[in-house]
């Protein structure tokens, strides 16, 4: 399925990040995981947990929702170039792609933050983008969690919404196909990300996207609309 974007891409790779926080200049990524899909099938995918700096702790809120822990990062995670590097290499090579994530403007923030110490930003020039949650408020109702978007397409137990980066990256990529199915007109929401109708864009504008208000009341696409 979702041919309508396989017209445009080689690769398309879907990703998640678990956080410290909601502050993208401050909080840290502490696990990042991607799948990688070629002509529809998935050919590679990655998940690791990333070491916080020095004695920086997790926040308690954070362990509970992920049941992350502070001494799985020091025992399981990589350091954060490590992790930089892993990620890069699902982007290099790649031809046309596109990069997805359920509500990327929060992922790609923390992305840009997580790749520019080591200079990959660069690595964000080439593909396009798609927010997958765009595509969901356009679809259903509020509320719109990743969580509901499971249910209402009734993906069932193979999509866990678990707070586990490539547990949620896969869940992504099914909902994908579950809403091409529906309908495919995917390829018309790439680059352009709804925002809140009323609190508008949060975090750093991506230079390649076009926002747009994107109203709870579902009355036509938000790419039809002005």
């Amino acid at each position: 399925m979702m041919e309508s974007l396989w017209k445009h891409f080689d690769r398309i790779v879907v990703f998640d990040t678990e956080t410290t926080g909601i502050i993208f200049e401050r909080d840290r990524i502490i696990e990042i995981g991607a799948v990688a899909l070629e002509a529809g099938t998935e050919t590679r995918s990655f998940n690791c947990l990333v070491r916080l700096p020095g004695n920086e702790l997790l926040p308690p809120f954070i362990t509970e929702l992920t049941g992350i822990t502070d001494r799985q990062l020091q025992e399981e995670g990589v350091e954060q170039a490590k992790a930089v590097e892993s990620f890069c290499c699902l982007l290099e090579g790649a031809g046309r792609s596109l990069l997805v994530a359920y509500n990327a403007q929060f992922d790609l923030n923390f992305l840009y933050y997580f790749l520019k110490p080591y200079g990959r930003v660069d690595i964000l020039r080439t593909p396009h983008f798609l927010d997958a949650l765009t595509v969901y408020r356009d679809r259903r109702d509020y509320p719109h969690k990743l969580c509901n978007a499971i249910e209402a397409y009734g993906l069932g137990e193979s999509a866990v919404n678990s707070h586990r980066a490539v547990d949620d990256a896969r869940a992504t990529v099914q909902l994908l196909e579950a809403m091409s199915r529906e309908r495919d007109d995917l390829d018309r929401y790439l680059n352009l990300f709804g925002t809140h109708p009323k609190y508008g864009l949060s975090g750093r504008k991506i230079a390649s996207v076009t926002y747009r208000p994107q109203p709870y009341q579902r009355t036509v696409p938000l790419y039809e609309l002005p």
